[in-house]
């Protein structure tokens, strides 16, 4: 995905996610991405928007870099 391209929209994602897409959706560190898509439950590293916006709606108990 360009960087530099504003997402307005799900449909402005591509349709196979890469970690840089998800540090990108998610606002967090290179570091954090690559933690989140090594953790349990997570889909794969190449992940259809479809099946990671599912995976995020679910909720995880731990996502690296958040606050929450």
């Amino acid at each position: 995905m360009n960087d530099k391209k504003r997402l307005n929209s799900y449909e402005d994602l591509p349709l196979v996610l890469d970690v840089a897409d998800i540090q990108r959706i998610m606002g967090i560190s290179r570091a954090s991405a690559y933690e989140l898509v090594h953790t349990p439950g997570f889909p794969l590293i190449k992940v259809s928007k479809i099946a990671f916006f599912e995976w995020m709606a679910k909720g995880s108990e731990t996502v690296p870099g958040s606050d929450k």
